[in-house]
């Protein structure tokens, strides 16, 4: 296992979870016939810490990595992005993670080879406690659980350090039912649920977690966590819940959407920065719909990401129109 040299790092939000290469057909013929691919990686974590990263936050990510080709190139890619990745573990004769994306006939599809790739592989004994507690926030999400045991036994760990440290914890369920069931999910995730500070869910993964499609249960659900919960996905809409105050938050308009890929963790980089600055949570989530709407207008997992400048300036841009 290669080390990395430790740096002093006092970071605003600390994040985990697997990163992995990410090859796409250059071409709408798909995989099967494309002669050309391109290279990139993505994962939601490193997605939201490089968006953290643009909008001028100190922000730290980790994961195991595979001592290869893929692996090296990710920490080298993360790390230029002004991310720190002291923590990150190069592992030698362990995979760094593979997924390949085509879109055939405006139907785009993923394919996942992360079987007992390096960052499944996480442990508790992994985390590095003081660099948690010198956070002012740790967000973890459910594909990190979902990946294997030991990486559900490090994310509690996380929280729990976390919490004791009076560190803010943020929670993004993430619903991956190609990883594990929906009973398998539901046993993991929603008891973190009652243990965090913030947390993130889609509705229609809310339909799945609580078994019901009825908003008005959901909710009500919702309400007796201790946590402030933002809903993403609504019609036109997401939702702030706390207890039985239920807010609404509508969308930033888009005239032209290119790219759906990549949305959720612009808004949740966009959300937390928010909290971070100390903005109200209302406050916060439109600066995460600002963030989805401005990167769905490019192509790529993180590629698009603005920095903090480009926000301004669309909000200033937003104002002088309403004006």
């Amino acid at each position: 296992m290669e080390a990395l040299s430790d740096q002093v790092v006092t970071p605003d939000v600390v994040t985990f979870g697997e990163s992995m290469a990410l090859f796409s057909s250059a071409d709408t013929r798909g995989l099967e016939y494309a002669q050309t691919v391109m290279k990139s990686f993505g994962g939601a974590e490193s997605n939201v810490a490089i968006g953290l990263s643009r909008l001028g936050h100190r922000v730290g990510w980790f994961s195991r990595l595979g001592l290869d080709p893929l692996g090296r190139y990710i920490l080298k890619a993360v790390r230029g992005e002004g991310v720190d990745v002291s923590r990150v573990q190069l592992c030698e004769d362990e995979a760094t993670g593979v997924m390949m994306r085509e879109a055939v006939a405006g139907r785009s599809s993923v394919y996942y080879y992360r079987k007992h790739s390096a960052a499944s592989r996480l442990k508790p004994d992994d985390l590095d406690q003081d660099y948690i507690r010198s956070a002012k926030l740790l967000h973890v999400t459910g594909i990190t659980s979902a990946l294997s045991s030991s990486c559900a036994d490090t994310v509690q760990a996380a929280v729990r350090t976390a919490k004791d440290a009076g560190v803010k914890v943020s929670f993004d369920p993430n619903l991956r039912l190609k990883l594990w069931s929906i009973e398998q999910a539901r046993a993991e995730l929603l008891p973190l649920a009652d243990e965090v500070d913030y947390f993130l869910p889609g509705l229609d993964e809310l339909k799945l977690l609580y078994d019901t499609e009825d908003e008005q249960t959901i909710f009500h659900r919702l309400g007796q966590l201790s946590a402030t919960c933002i809903v993403k996905g609504g019609l036109g809409t997401n939702y702030v819940v706390r207890g039985s105050q239920v807010s609404r938050v509508p969308y930033t308009p888009v005239q032209h959407v290119v790219d759906t890929v990549g949305a959720g963790d612009a808004f949740c980089a966009g959300l937390l920065s928010g909290i971070v600055r100390g903005y109200d949570i209302v406050e916060a989530v439109q600066l995460g719909n600002v963030m989805g709407a401005m990167v769905v207008q490019s192509f790529g997992d993180w590629e698009a990401l603005p920095t903090w400048a480009q926000v301004q300036n669309k909000l200033n841009h937003a104002v002088h129109i309403e004006r």
